[in-house]
């Protein structure tokens, strides 16, 4: 008669894999309880990171003052449902605004243990493509802000309407760049870009015609456009060219250059002798 081996109770299984740990060594038993240790941690930040101790309760959005706003805001409430402080997923608020073309990035940052603050960073319109007496708004990069009020700023006209939602045209563009390098005072008083026999002009609110020519320099033409038309001697100019920014010359008036300023002083435009 044949008998069957009988298991081992189940307490003398778990009493010979502690006295084998036990020969193991020191070094050994640490490793394993690190490791236990690390798995209970693992586990219990992943329950934590998604718990409703750390959920997402307030949303805190700045930064927009957009056509869209409301939507914009909405959208960004909505996406951020279901997410947690400790685990928010920045790629989805991003996809939820998408379609907003005003929309240029977002800031997020979470505050524990219930709260999302999220800055929007709206692309700014610079100027305004006209095209049969329409104007769209665009940003400095090209793309066409519909929606977008399109008060106070500079008119840049064109044959017939942009196809799409990015203005492609070199001409274009660098029209853009002019508007979106002029200091906040000057960009107040541009009223119209426009390509001429000088290259690219720049129509201002009572003042001359600036001439730009290409959009090389843009920064050191605006200083010197700046500099000249603080001068009383520039008045009744027709025209500055600022082609060379270091030699402005002015319609009806001799070129100012660094030669003719006095030491402390700005530079003026001298009437013809």
């Amino acid at each position: 008669m044949t008998r069957t081996a009988r298991r081992p109770p189940r307490a003398a299984v778990v009493g010979r894999t502690l006295r084998s740990l036990g020969r193991r060594g020191p070094a050994r038993r640490r490793a394993v309880a690190l490791a236990l240790l690390a798995g209970l941690l693992v586990g219990g930040w992943t329950w934590l990171r998604d718990s409703s101790l750390v959920a997402v309760r307030e949303v805190r959005i700045s930064g927009t003052a957009s056509a869209d706003a409301g939507e914009i805001r909405a959208a960004l409430r909505q996406a951020a449902a279901g997410m947690t402080t400790l685990r928010v997923r920045e790629d989805a608020l991003r996809a939820a605004v998408r379609e907003y073309p005003a929309v240029a990035g977002l800031h997020v940052r979470a505050r524990l243990p219930h709260r999302l603050d999220i800055e929007i960073v709206e692309r700014t319109p610079v100027a305004a493509v006209e095209v049969a007496g329409e104007r769209t708004p665009a940003s400095s990069g090209g793309l066409l802000l519909r929606g977008e009020t399109a008060d106070r700023l500079p008119a840049i006209p064109l044959a017939s309407p942009p196809a799409g939602d990015r203005l492609t045209d070199r001409r274009t563009l660098a029209a853009l760049a002019v508007a979106a390098a002029a200091p906040p005072r000057l960009r107040a008083r541009a009223r119209r870009l426009w390509w001429g026999p000088r290259g690219l002009m720049l129509d201002l609110d009572d003042g001359p015609a600036l001439v730009f020519g290409d959009r090389r320099a843009l920064r050191a033409k605006w200083i010197a456009a700046g500099r000249v038309l603080a001068e009383p001697s520039a008045q009744g100019a027709t025209y500055l060219d600022l082609r060379v920014p270091e030699r402005v010359a002015a319609g009806g008036r001799e070129p100012v250059t660094p030669d003719d300023e006095t030491p402390g002083e700005t530079p003026s435009a001298n009437p013809q002798p």
